[in-house]
């Protein structure tokens, strides 16, 4: 996504908030596919029905923790590098959202005396 260059006025309010809830939608997109990764790693891994995958699976991409015990190599295998992904996604998707919300603020910082919206 493009920003405007500091040289230039600020965005309008209206175009402001089409951009964040351009992001918000960015951010639950990535949420969403990382969730449909657990519950198929789950389902997969360790023959879970598709309600406790997405029950371990939202879980762990909450930070929470996993519900089920883990019974397979495979699924303790999975279940560790989820949770990795789980805390690299979480700050991608919370860093998307606030990404339009710092640049209006350094924006406006930077902005001429008499530069206002």
């Amino acid at each position: 996504m493009i920003y405007e260059h500091h040289a230039k006025p600020l965005l309008p309010r209206r175009l402001f908030l089409r951009r964040l809830l351009g992001h918000a939608a960015l951010s639950a997109a990535l949420l969403f596919v990382s969730l449909g990764i657990g519950i198929a790693g789950y389902h997969w891994t360790e023959g879970f029905s598709l309600l406790d995958s997405l029950l371990n699976a939202s879980m762990i991409l909450g930070g929470m923790g996993p519900v089920d015990p883990l019974h397979t190599t495979a699924g303790k295998v999975f279940a560790s590098c989820y949770s990795l992904f789980s805390g690299v996604i979480f700050l991608a998707a919370a860093s998307i959202v606030i990404a339009p919300v710092a640049h209006r603020i350094m924006h406006r910082l930077h902005l001429p005396s008499g530069g206002r919206e």
